[in-house]
């Protein structure tokens, strides 16, 4: 029975991807960034399980991607959703949302099929995305006044998406070690992001990721000076 534990815990993120489109289209007050805070540990521990146990599979694999559309897709992009239709008049605009469900599983598909990003990944990563999005209503009024606007929100809806399938080379959070020389960037991004996490608590994760995608960038950009 054990060797099915990382297949339940990838069923409790699909589990918690329902959960989060129930809540959030019943508007029972509970934040979407909840469900996909709890989606994501079990995103993460199925494949720390699996690799623990040694019993990675394909069904395994194609199991993971199906959850992660429902939870790092379509509740994002419902988020979204009606994020743009509280703050714009137009009824249409609204739909522009569901860009992010369609690249998130067209994401999904090239990494599924893609065996280059083990140590990193080309474009971001759908949790990645689905934290900044999700994270969005949580900020205070005051920041939102500016925010919530239509226009700024089809922006992000549309800059979020085209860097999910970009080729963009992002860092992932996996260590194979801990030395320092081999994870200066894993080390530096989780410093900063404990910090800013002390100062600001939930404030902070919009700000995180856009801290991920730009140290991911730098790092690369450095890179490629050195070895010019």
């Amino acid at each position: 029975m054990i060797r099915h534990l990382p297949n339940f815990l990838t069923c409790c993120n699909l589990i918690c991807g329902c959960l989060g489109i129930v809540f959030l289209l019943e508007n029972r007050g509970v934040p979407a960034a909840y469900f996909v805070w709890a989606a994501g540990l079990f995103d993460y521990f199925d494949g720390f399980v699996a690799r623990l146990l040694k019993v990675s599979s394909p069904i395994g694999k194609e199991l993971d991607s199906l959850a992660d559309v429902v939870s790092f897709g379509v509740l994002p992009a419902l988020v979204m959703y009606k994020l743009i239709g509280e703050h714009s008049t137009s009824e249409a605009l609204p739909y522009i949302g569901f860009t992010i469900a369609a690249f998130s599983a067209l994401r999904l598909a090239i990494f599924n099929i893609d065996e280059t990003q083990t140590d990193s990944f080309k474009g971001l990563n759908t949790p990645a995305n689905t934290l900044f999005i999700t994270s969005l209503p949580l900020l205070p009024p005051a920041m939102g006044a500016w925010l919530y606007q239509d226009w700024l929100l089809v922006a992000i809806t549309l800059v979020f998406s085209l860097l999910l399938v970009s080729r963009i080379e992002i860092f992932a959070l996996k260590f194979k070690n801990f030395t320092w020389a081999d994870n200066k960037t894993r080390f530096t991004f989780l410093l900063l992001a404990v910090l800013l996490l002390a100062l600001f608590k939930v404030t902070a994760i919009p700000f995180i990721i856009l801290l991920y995608i730009g140290l991911s960038l730098g790092v690369k950009a450095f890179s490629k000076k050195n070895s010019v």
